[in-house]
């Protein structure tokens, strides 16, 4: 899907409050233009940067996970050399946004000690073993390196720490590649990437072997381990900026996508529960366990089959699922295989397994958020409307969509056109010529899925974007308050200012708490 407008705004206003402006204008280049090399991009006019400065900001942008360079092989024959290039990673910017909730998932999970080993490699992008134990010699409440070593592996254990990916993967040229036959099985199970972001990062990414490795292996030249008292700050900073792939050192990263897969899954069993019980709940969730590990991809459409006996199992491990009989669990694997009128089949049945329907289960939360957003905005007489054009799927004339809807005939053009207007709905005009000169015109109406999801995110980006600008601006007006407050509140004389801070402290966490709940919102949408 296209970056909405407002998701690139929202993008660089992050990449500006975290990093500077500087930084947010070669990140803006990058959405904006697409993959480019330093050099291209320090000579756009817009960007204002020498080419070294350019390098820098990129190398930077890298550390965090910003930005993924890769070379395309440059065709058969050619004495060119391959061009490196930059791809922005505008997910990854997002996250940034995400690192309360990824914590909170560490910490709920694997205890505090792992959720601090994750907060290093969240604030600082991606660290080696010695520095994440140099990095904790340096904190007030130090843990240990034997308690750092042991944490980072229940993280990559878990998936929630990866390896980083290769530094510069190389492309093929898909102009000069030969076509691969397959047979008619092959070309079903495996599908090649649509865009180039997937394919840069399926190049990078290295087999999960390698990417989450289950021994851990010292480095040699590293005493980190041994001797913790053996660091100065000058070695910790030449380790902070020498992370080329000449290092003996692996190098660690957050891996994102476990996160987003974990909140995925929690999504998927709060809208399970809310459909239909706790009981099949408790069933959906043991199903995303037994098939997490088999998920390749975020956004996968089903889950691997699964046996009734390995759901089973996986239920009564569970304390909500310890009383449960397998009779029950059978039960509601047949409830989350029905369909009806509203609510679509949440997993489906195959040959005595099971497979979960996770495209049928979002694709329920989306609608809901789409209905929301319409009854707010224009209306119950719209809402019906809008619901009865997204159960139909198809164009429909406005006579047939006012009876449906139950809506006077002369106001439906006039609710049409205002869904129409702003893009939640799809409009075309059909002409039937009669016999002789006269012709008659009809409107015909449709909800356009992929077109209200895209404008949906795009106001969800300004949203939230002008939510992260007022707390900025709460944060500067009231900077001077914040940093007295401390001798204020000792001062029980000063009853007024007293007062304000409390209303500031509200104020900034209710907005908080209003971009949280909306960026819920845009990972239903863009991340699940």
């Amino acid at each position: 899907m296209e970056t909405a407008e407002y998701g690139i705004v929202y993008a660089v206003h992050i990449i500006s409050v975290q990093f500077g402006t500087v930084v947010s204008k070669v990140c803006e280049c990058l959405l904006r233009k697409g993959p480019l090399s330093s050099r291209d991009i320090s000579r756009f006019p817009e960007s204002e940067i020498n080419h070294n400065q350019v390098k820098d900001i990129l190398y930077l942008l890298i550390q965090h996970n910003c930005v993924q360079a890769f070379s395309i092989e440059p065709p058969d024959g050619s004495d060119s050399k391959a061009t490196v290039q930059y791809l922005v990673l505008l997910s990854n910017i997002l996250h940034r946004g995400r690192y309360n909730k990824f914590s909170r998932i560490v910490n709920e999970e694997l205890g505090s000690q792992c959720g601090a080993v994750l907060d290093g490699l969240l604030c600082n992008g991606r660290l080696t073993l010695g520095q994440l134990i140099e990095r904790d010699q340096d904190s007030e409440k130090s843990i240990g390196s034997k308690v750092i070593k042991d944490s980072l592996q229940k993280l990559v254990a878990a998936r929630f720490v990866e390896r980083i990916p290769s530094p510069e993967p190389v492309l093929a040229n898909k102009e000069h590649e030969p076509a691969k036959k397959r047979g008619p099985k092959a070309a079903k199970i495996l599908k090649e990437p649509e865009t180039l972001e997937e394919r840069v990062l399926e190049a990078a990414t290295p087999v999960d072997t390698i990417r989450f490795p289950l021994v851990f292996e010292q480095d040699s030249n590293s005493s980190i381990a041994e001797n913790d008292n053996n660091i100065t700050e000058g070695k910790r900073k030449q380790r902070d900026v020498d992370l080329s792939p000449t290092s003996n050192e692996v190098i660690w990263r957050p891996n994102f996508d476990e996160f987003i897969r974990r909140l995925r899954h929690k999504v998927c069993v709060e809208i399970v529960k809310e459909r239909r019980d706790e009981g099949c709940a408790i069933v959906l969730r043991a199903m995303l366990e037994v098939g997490r590990s088999q998920e390749k991809k975020v956004k996968t459409d089903k889950s691997v089959p699964m046996s009734v006996g390995s759901i089973y199992e996986e239920v009564i491990k569970t304390e909500a699922g310890r009383t449960m009989l397998q009779e029950r669990v059978e039960a509601c694997l047949d409830q989350l295989c029905a369909t009806s009128s509203y609510i679509p089949a949440f997993v489906i049945e195959m040959d005595s397994s099971y497979i979960v329907d996770f495209k049928s289960i979002i694709s329920v939360a989306q609608k809901d958020e789409m209905e929301a957003v319409v009854m707010r905005r224009y209306g119950k007489e719209a809402f019906r409307m809008f619901r009865y054009l997204s159960q139909e799927g198809r164009f429909v004339e406005t006579d047939k969509i006012a009876d449906a809807a139950l809506t006077e005939k002369k106001d439906t053009p006039q609710i049409l056109l205002k869904m129409w207007k702003d893009s939640y709905l799809h409009m075309q005009k059909f002409v039937v010529t009669g016999g002789g000169s006269g012709y008659t015109s009809f409107l015909l109406w449709k909800v356009n899925k992929l077109i209200v999801t895209r404008q949906m995110l795009d106001e969800m980006y300004h949203a939230s974007l002008n939510l992260s600008l007022r707390l900025t601006h709460e944060g500067d007006s009231e900077k001077e308050l914040m940093m007295l407050s401390s001798k204020i509140l000792k001062n029980t004389s000063e009853g007024a200012l007293k007062e304000r801070v409390k209303k500031v402290n509200a104020k900034r966490m209710l907005l908080s708490a209003s971009r949280f709940k909306l960026d819920d919102a845009i990972m239903l949408f863009h991340d699940f």
